[in-house]
């Protein structure tokens, strides 16, 4: 591949969606009870809860691969944080660390074979690097979107989820 997909705009653009979205859903939750958010609503995590641990765990298992070091977590299939209020705390900082990722990412990197190991399955894949990094931002997006639907069938409303809804984007990809 001689040109990547995406571009560090891109990237960025990405990191402040996921931190801004994450912000959105985690202040929507805050708005219910332990046990409403623990609630098993038949999602395929079960709960409002387990959708939000296994999208803070498979997103430190990317950065982590990203960042080339050992992974911190690679259950993602279950509670890192049984309450709301660490969990929170994490994801904040795994989105602070995203943002500081994705503002050094270069066309080079973008462009390079990724080679990575399954953590559900002995399975080693390899694709261009950017390839990964749009998987990385969609599958965010993916469980959010589930997320969303939770929160509003237990009565809270995130409010504008679009990728245009973002704050300050126009200034980002006007860059």
């Amino acid at each position: 591949m001689s040109e990547t997909p995406i571009t560090r705009t891109y990237l960025r653009s990405m990191a402040s969606y996921n931190s801004w979205m994450n912000g959105k859903i985690y202040d929507a939750a805050g708005k219910l009870s332990a046990e409403e958010i623990a609630r098993d609503r038949g999602a395929f995590f079960k709960s409002i809860l387990g959708t939000l641990n296994h999208l803070l765990a498979a997103d430190m298992v990317w950065i982590d691969r990203f960042k080339g070091r050992p992974l911190r977590f690679t259950d993602l299939r279950s509670l890192r944080h049984p309450t709301l209020e660490p969990l929170r705390a994490e994801r904040i900082a795994v989105d602070a660390e995203i943002t500081d990722w994705a503002a050094g990412i270069d066309a080079a990197w973008l462009a390079q074979p990724f080679t990575f190991t399954s953590v559900l399955t002995p399975a080693t894949y390899t694709y261009p690097a950017s390839v990964l990094v749009m998987h990385f931002f969609n599958h965010q997006t993916h469980h959010r979107g589930q997320i969303t639907t939770l929160l509003t069938q237990a009565g809270q409303d995130v409010g504008v989820t679009d990728v245009i809804g973002l704050p300050g984007l126009k200034e980002m990809v006007a860059a």
